[in-house]
């Protein structure tokens, strides 16, 4: 429209410079003509583009109303996919920005201060870096391969969410320009088989071989990174890198064979896929047996633990509230104890207190170890809010609730907190008590984080599960092996500390990445300060 409009504009210009010699010279004025047609041809190619934007944009439209209505019908269940919470995220800050470019070529004022209004709120590319490494972290905790993600095959869930050659392709490319190249070939390598077996896709073949052979290269795998090189040569004999790598990579190849006095072997013929190379190792020790847990592997409950769990009703000793309806409860662990109790909270009540929380949410923080500050971290990913008893009765009834149960007074204990974990949604081992400077468990110093509060340590936790989750999401104790999963309406709860104050390092814990599903708990943690009497030191440190 802009190149027609100054077509036009020039056009008119010429002609009221000529305007006198327009009506004086037919030959000018054949000049016009030919102008003209020139004029009208511009309008057809317009109007031609026009219609082409227009196909385009109704096949954006139709194909979106489809999703929508999909998505709309139910927006949890929707999300609760991991690879539908990714492409919302791509859809939004990649895909919706380029249909925003296509339309600006019109002027289009409604649309584009329609797009102003919501753009606010529109994830952005942190947000979808964020989201893409979710699908990364569920791929490592629950040992899935590129390809059941990008076919939306996950464990008990069939879907139509599928990741297009672009889709990996992208993702490789986060992981890429994070320099994780142990992810960025997991992603690159479907890229290229999706291709390979006829998808339709904008990446050419050069540029997934160009970013494969690289990422190949710095996972050490010298022959393969040569074998895709050549590959990639073959495609495009001029590639600006290509040829030079190549003769890097041979060069660096025999000079490693030389010094090992080794022969050369070919690469394997079996494609990438996971296992072929290992996983590099991060800041968590207990990294492999957490996730065993998470898949329900290596678990330690033996026959004989199993024997000294029982299920009985409970009055919290003989509370008024509760001895004409006593409490289920059901025991999980032995040592440390931790008990299960159900028909903690009803639907009404879980759906209130959702609909509370749900304006509030914000994504978690810890408390930094080093400052006792607040801050975000990349191995606590969910939402939270808090909620006081004066916001709702219901509040104030589950924090009564909670102390008629536990015997523990609530005056002291922290705001009722609501989480939510979405996509990849986790948080990783962590104690929820506070390590005390002088505690000889502690490699670094750790500020009292609940010295101003005035109300001592974490004693106790208490924590309901608000939703059951299709897949993942259990709460997991790696230190003696231990995997408690969620059931909506109900609450588990342990000690952190010891009768003497000292806190029980075997309560290390963790929330597993959430697979399939949206898991909403909500916790009360339970301080030291006014359980004297309810809850005395013991005879020993560990009693």
């Amino acid at each position: 429209m802009m190149k027609f409009l100054v077509f036009i504009s020039l056009f008119l210009v010429g002609c009221q410079r000529t305007r006198a010699e327009v009506f004086t010279s037919i030959g000018q004025m054949t000049d016009l003509l030919y102008t003209e047609k020139e004029l009208v041809q511009s309008l057809r190619d317009y109007i031609k583009a026009e219609e082409s934007k227009l196909a385009a944009v109704k096949s954006w439209a139709n194909k979106l109303d489809a999703l929508t209505r999909v998505s709309t019908s139910d927006p949890e269940g929707y999300l609760a996919h991991p690879v539908n919470a990714y492409k919302l995220m791509k859809r939004l800050n990649t895909e919706w920005s380029e249909l925003e470019s296509l339309v600006l070529q019109n002027p289009s004022d409604g649309f584009i201060s329609n797009m102003s209004v919501h753009r606010q709120y529109f994830p952005d590319e942190e947000d979808q870096t964020g989201a893409a490494k979710a699908l990364m972290r569920l791929q490592d905790t629950y040992q899935l391969d590129s390809e059941a993600f990008s076919k939306g095959m996950l464990p008990g869930v069939h879907s139509n969410a599928v990741l297009t050659v672009d889709d990996c392709f992208d993702m490789g490319k986060t992981a890429y320009n994070d320099a994780d190249y142990y992810h960025a070939v997991l992603w690159f390598q479907q890229a290229l088989k999706q291709l390979d077996d006829g998808e339709e896709a904008v990446v050419s073949k050069a540029d997934i071989l160009d970013y494969l052979s690289y990422s190949v290269y710095q996972m050490g795998d010298l022959p393969r990174a040569i074998e895709l090189t050549r590959r990639l040569v073959a495609i495009d004999p001029n590639h600006q890198r290509a040829g030079g790598n190549l003769r890097y990579f041979e060069q660096l190849l025999m000079k490693q064979l030389r010094e090992s006095n080794q022969d050369y072997q070919p690469p394997s013929e079996e494609p990438i896929q996971l296992g072929t190379y290992n996983r590099p190792k991060d800041h968590l020790p207990e990294r492999e047996a957490y996730e065993a847990l998470c898949r329900g592997e290596g678990l330690q409950l033996t026959e004989a633990r199993r024997s000294r769990l029982f299920c009985r009703y409970h009055d919290g000793k003989k509370s008024p509230r509760l001895l004409l309806k006593p409490i289920k409860e059901e025991d999980e662990w032995d040592s440390p104890h931790i008990v299960r109790y159900l028909n903690i909270l009803s639907d009404q009540e879980i759906e209130k207190i959702k609909e509370l929380a749900k304006p509030r949410l914000a994504r978690a923080t810890v408390r930094d170890p080093k400052t006792g500050v607040l801050t975000t971290a990349p191995y606590r990913v969910s939402k939270s809010a808090w909620l006081e008893g004066e916001d709702d009765p219901v509040v104030d009834k589950v924090n009564q609730r909670i102390e008629d149960i536990t015997g523990l007074t609530v005056e002291t204990a922290e705001l009722l907190q609501v989480a939510n974990y979405g996509v990849g949604g986790q948080y990783e081992p962590h104690y929820d008590f506070s390590r005390r400077p002088f505690d000889s468990n502690l490699k670094k110093d750790e500020p009292d984080a609940f010295k101003r509060l005035g109300t001592g340590n974490r004693m106790a936790t208490f924590l309901n599960y608000m939703s059951d989750v299709e897949a993942g999401g259990a709460t997991v104790f790696p230190d003696f092996g231990a995997a408690i999963w969620p059931r909506k309406g109900t609450a588990v709860f342990w000690y952190n500390l010891f009768r003497s104050g000292e806190g029980d390092y075997r309560t290390r814990h963790a929330a597993c990445p959430v697979l399939v599903g949206s898991k909403w708990v909500s916790n009360k943690w339970i301080h030291e300060r006014g359980q004297e009497f309810r809850r005395p030191c013991g005879l020993t440190e560990v009693d």
